[in-house]
C-alpha cells in the first residue's frame, strides 16, 4: 500500500511539475518578447542568457563536462553539481548578447560575437571530460563542413538570399558532425577539443555580429512574429524531438552493423529483400496453377463483357454503378491473393494486410453507414458496430484467439468457428428432422434469391443482379454439398480408420497460407466501426437538395447512391483508406498475440521487434523501422495535398 501511494505521489509530482514547467516557459517567453519594442538590450541579453542556459543544461546533463556529477553526492548537492556549468555559460552569453544589443558599429559587433563567444566555446572545451574528447578526423571534418556549407548556401539562394549567412549556419553544422559526429570520442586531446568547441561557436557569433541592429519598425516586426511562434514553437519542438530527431537516428542506425559500431550502408536494406523469409518467389508460378486465378481471369472476362455492352449506350466501360464494376472489382481481388499465397515473405504479408483490411473495412462500414441512415434503430445498430473500436487491439486478439481454437477431433469444440464448423459437418452428414429443416429452408432461401436475381435480369437492372447472382453461386454450391449431390456433405467431419465419423476442426491460425486472412479478420472487426462513423457522417452532409433534384428527375435509390452520393463523400473515402493503410502498414499486437510470426504470418513491424530486440540487430532492425517509413510516407503526404488542395 505504502509503496502504491509513494508511486500515485511521483506521478502527480512529475504531472504537476511539467505542466508548471509548460505554463512558466510559455509565460516567460511571452515576457522575454515583451522587451522587444521596449528595451533591445535586455532582449538580447534575456536571449543570449537563456539559450546559453538551455545548451548548458544538454551538455552538463548528459555528464559531458568535467565535476558535472558526484556519484557521492545527494539533494541539493547533487544539484549543484550539474547546474553550475549552466548558469556560468547563460551568464557569459548574457553579457556577450548585452554588448551585441548596445553596440550597431559592425566591426566592434564582429570582435564581440566571434570573441565573445568563441572564447565561451574555449571555456566549454576546456571541462570536456577525457572520455568524450573527440580524435581529429581531418578528411571527415573538411568534408562535412564544406559540405553542409554547399548546402546552407543554396537553400539560402532558393530563399531568395545572400548566400553567405547560410553558407555559415551549414558550416557550423557540418564542423560539429565531422569534429564531434563522425571520428571516435575518448581519443582525442585537450588541445583539440578546445579547437573543436571555439570553431562552431565562433562561427555562430560571427552570423548574429552580421546583422544590424532592428530598427523600430524591424522590432515590431519581430514582436509581431515572436508570437506565433511562441504559440507554434513548443510543438514544433515536441515534434522534432520525438519525431523528427528519433527518425534521423533510426536511419543512421540503418545503415550501420548490428553493434551500431561500424558502417555497412546499404546491407541491411540488401539483406532484407534477399532473405526468403521476407521476400520469396521461388513458387510464383504455382499461380498459374491456382483456382483463385482463374475464377479471377473468369470475373475480368465477365467484367471485360460487361464493359463493352456498357460502352456501347454510356461510352464508358467502367463508371461507378456500372454492371462491370462489381466483377473487375472482385476478379482483381481474387488475383491480387492468388499473387499474395504464392509469392510469400513478410514484405508480401504486409501488402496482403493493406489490399484486405482497407478494402473490406471500408467497404463494409461504407455498406453499413448507407443502410443504416435513417433507420429505425440506426443509433443502436451504429453502436453495436462501432464497439469493438473501445477494445484494445491486444484485448481484441485474445478474443478472436479464443474464437478460433481447435481442439483434437474426439473433444468437444470450445471455439465459436470450429463448434459451428464441426456442428454444421455433423448436421450435413446425418439424418432426421434437423437435417431435413435446415435444408428446406437453405433450400427455400436458394429460391428467392434465385426470383430476385431473375427480376433483376428481365428488368436489366444489371447492378441489382450482382449482390444476388453472387449469393445464389455460394448457396448454390452449399446446397449440393448439403444434399451431397456434389461431394460427401459440408462442414468439418470426417471418417477416421475406424470407419466411424468424427469432428474435422480447421487450425485457422496454424494452417497457412490463408491463415493470414484470420488475422485481417480481427482488424477488420475493428476498423469498420471507425470507417462507419466517419462516413456516415460525410453522408448526413450531403446537401438533401442534390438527393432531391435527381429523385425529382426519375433516379433510383441506387442511381442516386453511386452517382450522387459516392461521388459527394470521395474525400472523407479517401480520408479513411489513408488513414487505414497508415494503421495496417505497422500492425504488430494482432500478430503477436495470435502467432508471434510463426506459420507464415510475419509482418515488418513484428520483424522489426524481433530483430532489435530478440536478436539484437539494432542495424537490421532499424532498416524494417526505416521500409515502413518509407512505406507509409506516400500515402501521407497524398492525404496532406489532398487536404490543403480542399482547403485552397
Amino acid at each position: 500500500m505504502g509503496e502504491t501511494l509513494s508511486k500515485l505521489l511521483s506521478t502527480v509530482i512529475t504531472v504537476l511539475v511539467a505542466v508548471g514547467a509548460s505554463a512558466g516557459i510559455w509565460i516567460g517567453a511571452n515576457l522575454v518578447f515583451n522587451q522587444v519594442k521596449q528595451n533591445w538590450r535586455t532582449f538580447t541579453a534575456l536571449v543570449f542568457g537563456l539559450s546559453g542556459f538551455f545548451v548548458g543544461i544538454l551538455i552538463s546533463g548528459n555528464r559531458v563536462t568535467r565535476y558535472s556529477s558526484d556519484p557521492d553526492a545527494e539533494g541539493i548537492v547533487k544539484f549543484g553539481y550539474w547546474v553550475w556549468l549552466p548558469l556560468l555559460i547563460g551568464v557569459c552569453a548574457a553579457v556577450v548578447g548585452l554588448l551585441l544589443g548596445a553596440v550597431e558599429d559592425p566591426p566592434r559587433r564582429f570582435a564581440i560575437g566571434v570573441g565573445g563567444l568563441g572564447a565561451l566555446g574555449a571555456l566549454v572545451g576546456s571541462f570536456v571530460r577525457a572520455e568524450y574528447r573527440p580524435e581529429l578526423d581531418a578528411a571527415a571534418l573538411i568534408g562535412w563542413t564544406a559540405g553542409v556549407a554547399v548546402v546552407g548556401a543554396g537553400v539560402s539562394v532558393l530563399r531568395k538570399r545572400p548566400p553567405h549567412g547560410g553558407a555559415l549556419i551549414g558550416g557550423t553544422i557540418g564542423w560539429v558532425l565531422g569534429a564531434w559526429g563522425a571520428p571516435e570520442l575518448g581519443d582525442g586531446n585537450a588541445a583539440w577539443t578546445v579547437v573543436a568547441m571555439i570553431v562552431p561557436a565562433a562561427l555562430v557569433g560571427l552570423r548574429i555580429a552580421m546583422g544590424a541592429t532592428p530598427d523600430a519598425s524591424g522590432r515590431a516586426a519581430i514582436d509581431q512574429k515572436s508570437r506565433a511562434v511562441i504559440f507554434v514553437g513548443p510543438a514544433l519542438l515536441f515534434i522534432f524531438a520525438m519525431l523528427v530527431v528519433p527518425a534521423l537516428r533510426t536511419l543512421l542506425l540503418s545503415i550501420k552493423d548490428r553493434d551500431s559500431s561500424d558502417y555497412v550502408w546499404f546491407d541491411n536494406y540488401r539483406a532484407i529483400f534477399q532473405d526468403p523469409k521476407s521476400w520469396d518467389t521461388s513458387l510464383w508460378t504455382d499461380m498459374f496453377t491456382s483456382r483463385l486465378f482463374y475464377t479471377g481471369l473468369v470475373l475480368l472476362g465477365l467484367a471485360l463483357f460487361l464493359g463493352l455492352r456498357s460502352r456501347r449506350r454510356t461510352g464508358r466501360m467502367v463508371e461507378l454503378g456500372s454492371p462491370s464494376m462489381g466483377p473487375l472489382l472482385f476478379g482483381g481481388l481474387l488475383l491480387s491473393f492468388a499473387v499474395f499465397t504464392t509469392v510469400r515473405g513478410t514484405i508480401v504479408n504486409n501488402l496482403w494486410w493493406v489490399v484486405v483490411v482497407t478494402l473490406f473495412s471500408t467497404s463494409i462500414g461504407l455498406a453499413i453507414a448507407v443502410l443504416a441512415d435513417g433507420a429505425k434503430f440506426e443509433k443502436i445498430a451504429k453502436s453495436l458496430v462501432f464497439m469493438p473500436m473501445a477494445i484494445s487491439l491486444v484485448g481484441a486478439s485474445v478474443i478472436w484467439r479464443f474464437m478460433y481454437v481447435a481442439r483434437d477431433s474426439s473433444k468437444e469444440q470450445t471455439g465459436v468457428m470450429n463448434a459451428l464448423w464441426v456442428g454444421l459437418g455433423k448436421l450435413s452428414t446425418g439424418s432426421g428432422v434437423a437435417n431435413i429443416v435446415f435444408g428446406v429452408v437453405l433450400t427455400a432461401a436458394f429460391v428467392g434469391v434465385m426470383a430476385l436475381l431473375a427480376n433483376a435480369l428481365a428488368k436489366r437492372e444489371y447492378p441489382r443482379a450482382v449482390i444476388p447472382g453472387l449469393i445464389a453461386v455460394l448457396l448454390g454450391w452449399f446446397l449440393l454439398r448439403y444434399w451431397q449431390i456434389y461431394g460427401g456433405g459440408v462442414g468439418g467431419q470426417r471418417t477416421n480408420a475406424g470407419g466411424r465419423t468424427v469432428g474435422d476442426p480447421i487450425n485457422f491460425i496454424q494452417d497457412g497460407p490463408f491463415n493470414n486472412m484470420w488475422l485481417m479478420v480481427v482488424l477488420i472487426w475493428i476498423q469498420t466501426g471507425f470507417a462507419m462513423v466517419i462516413l456516415s457522417a460525410a453522408i448526413k452532409a450531403v446537401p438533401t437538395e442534390y438527393i432531391e433534384a435527381a429523385k425529382v428527375d426519375g433516379a433510383t435509390d441506387g442511381q442516386v447512391f453511386w452517382r450522387i452520393t459516392l461521388p459527394s463523400i470521395s474525400t472523407t473515402i479517401g480520408v479513411v483508406v489513408t488513414t487505414l493503410i497508415v494503421l495496417v502498414m505497422k500492425v504488430y499486437d494482432i500478430v503477436q498475440v495470435l502467432t508471434n510470426g510463426n506459420f507464415g504470418t510475419e509482418v515488418l513491424a513484428n520483424n522489426m521487434y524481433r530483430e532489435a530486440f530478440l536478436n539484437q540487430d539494432f542495424g537490421l532492425g532499424a532498416a524494417l523501422a526505416i521500409l515502413i517509413f518509407v512505406s507509409v510516407l506516400p500515402v501521407m503526404v497524398m492525404n496532406i495535398r489532398r487536404m490543403q488542395q480542399e482547403e485552397a
